[in-house]
């Protein structure tokens, strides 16, 4: 492992004890929840690696630990496929990904029943399926946890580019869109986003939808945020992860077809960033750790909210 990826690590292994710490004191002796833990990044970034040496830190030190990432609840191809048509002028829902293209109700009932210490099917998400379409692996293939021979999860990372996301209100969206949208018509301005290309109504649906996904914000303890100094650096990455999907397996999006796969969550960044930048956590001080990281991925500034 890279000097980069071992520092942080390190830095989120302090903050996650210290947060195990925190919570188990809150928690009655008979009954100890596991704590549920967020991780925010952009697509590239390096959510996953990240987030995959975490879980094995802790299980190494005999701390149940599970990973799941919000695509786990993406809606059926059915119910996607439903969505997409039933909006068929908005470019941003007609592929899984943005708000709205997840199933809340199946992502609230297994952090529930996780939360409570039950035995849990945990949902998994083919995105091979109908040609890359995608599609919710049968039930039948979940895997299940806290199965009575097994140990009681204690530790939960939910990992997802919008996870933590709040809405704006209808004022400041406007506000932000039409700054936006005056910027993208002269090139002068040097406005690289993407919100701005795209019309009002179709940017407050997301807005809308992403309400809903307090209800799964709120049930974090703690969240960490690999905030990119420059979101435009997402490119880059989505490029550089095609290059070697493309070398290793033979198949992969074209430079072209990663372009506007990243342009159509760009507005997404643009709106939420700066509100999770200040913090999700209301009255919650020190339960949210912001790691900004250069184009390289390495740690340029450490933000504890």
């Amino acid at each position: 492992m890279a000097d980069g990826e071992n520092r942080k690590l390190e830095i989120c292994i302090s903050f996650i004890q210290e947060q195990l710490k925190i919570h188990n004191q809150r928690c009655s002796d008979d009954v100890i929840e596991p704590l549920f833990l967020g991780m925010n990044g952009v697509q590239g970034i390096g959510k996953t690696y990240l987030v995959s040496s975490i879980a094995r830190n802790f299980r190494q030190a005999n701390i149940a630990t599970i990973v799941l990432s919000i695509d786990d609840f993406y809606l059926s191809n059915a119910d996607q496929t439903r969505l997409a048509t039933t909006h068929p002028d908005n470019p941003l829902i007609q592929h899984r990904g943005q708000p709205s293209t997840h199933d809340l109700d199946l992502a609230t009932s297994t952090l529930a029943s996780l939360r409570a210490g039950r035995e849990t099917s945990i949902p998994s998400y083919d995105k091979s399926a109908f040609d890359g379409k995608g599609d919710r692996v049968p039930q039948s293939q979940w895997v299940k946890v806290n199965e009575k021979e097994h140990q009681q999860v204690r530790l939960v990372i939910l990992e997802g580019w919008c996870l933590g996301f709040r809405s704006l209100n209808d004022s400041s969206l406007r506000t932000a869109w039409e700054k936006a949208a005056v910027e993208a018509r002269f090139k002068s301005t040097g406005y690289f986003g993407r919100l701005g290309h795209n019309r009002l109504e179709d940017v407050r649906y997301l807005n809308e939808a992403l309400k809903g996904y307090d209800v799964v914000t709120n049930q974090l303890d703690a969240l960490i945020h690999l905030d990119a100094e420059d979101l435009q650096y997402v490119y880059a990455w989505r490029l550089e992860q095609e290059a070697t999907l493309r070398r290793e397996k033979g198949c992969g999006m074209t430079d072209e077809e990663v372009t506007r796969f990243v342009d159509g969550y760009f507005p997404s960044y643009e709106l939420s960033t700066e509100k999770l930048r200040e913090g999700v956590f209301e009255g919650r001080k020190g339960s949210q750790l912001r790691l900004v990281v250069g184009k390289d991925r390495n740690i340029k500034e450490v933000v504890h909210l």
